[in-house]
């Protein structure tokens, strides 16, 4: 009974606080395997042709959660299981299939730990390989806290969260040619089309047209879409948050 009368969301906020930086990163082979490489899609694409909402929203506060590694240089957190259910938003039944999801798919090591009935959930590498995880020093996302802050993972769907992770890991502005969307990222156009018309709804970012030369069309010209992530999620408004947590001693 006591349990619930407990609200999840400061289970979440007390998960975030203690991370002690103001962004979670998230390295782009999680997204987008390189250039190069024999097929583009990676493990982002696992959780949105399973449609796995939960489990991918737990896993990216999973990688919050983590901020710094230990002697051993592994990177992990422990928690009781009803605390990660609670932060999750489910039971502890679905709390357990969420993280045997997360260690199927290579990106988690879990184990119990204590006497607490403790979780301990080690991070492995961001693209699926199981190996062992590295901070990403390049090639990475910011995820700002506000996601959750904001309350955004209340009501996002599969489709604009996937997508929103793509933008964040594009060049502001960026192109975004839903058609070639299965073989970049592993889903369907519509999908994409769909994830960034809530995207542009909710406010995360916002779409420009401007007019592109196009010598072979039979205008000359074409139009196209630019897509901007809109504060605090831009890479202005996250610069600045970085130096002012560093400059309070926080970790970047």
């Amino acid at each position: 009974m006591v349990e619930e009368q407990i609200d999840w969301r400061k289970t979440v906020e007390a998960i975030l606080e203690n991370a002690n930086r103001p962004f979670v990163p998230i390295s782009k082979s999680f997204i987008q395997q390189p250039r190069g490489s024999k097929e583009r899609s990676s493990v982002l694409s696992q959780f949105v042709t399973n449609g796995d909402l939960r489990g991918l929203k737990a896993y990216l506060l999973i990688a919050a959660s983590a901020s710094s590694p230990d002697t051993d240089n592994e990177w992990y957190t422990s928690l009781p299981l009803q605390t990660w259910a609670r932060a999750f938003g489910c039971s502890e039944t679905a709390g357990t299939r969420i993280l045997l999801r997360l260690q199927q798919r290579g990106l988690i090591e879990k184990s119990r730990c204590g006497k607490e009935r403790k979780i301990k959930i080690k991070l492995l590498a961001q693209d699926g390989s199981g190996e062992e995880y590295q901070r990403p020093a390049s090639r990475y996302i910011r995820l700002s806290h506000d996601f959750w802050k904001s309350r955004f993972d209340e009501d996002i769907s599969l489709p604009a969260l996937a997508m929103f992770l793509v933008v964040l890991g594009e060049r502001t502005p960026c192109e975004l040619p839903t058609e070639h969307m299965p073989e970049w990222y592993g889903w369907s156009a519509d999908t994409a089309e769909r994830g960034l018309r809530e995207l542009q709804r909710i406010g995360l970012i916002r779409k420009e047209q401007h007019l592109k030369d196009a010598p072979l069309s039979p205008t000359g010209i074409t139009t196209v879409n630019e897509y901007y992530v809109c504060p605090p999620f831009d890479k202005q408004t996250l610069d600045s948050r970085r130096h002012t947590h560093e400059t309070k001693g926080g970790e970047a």
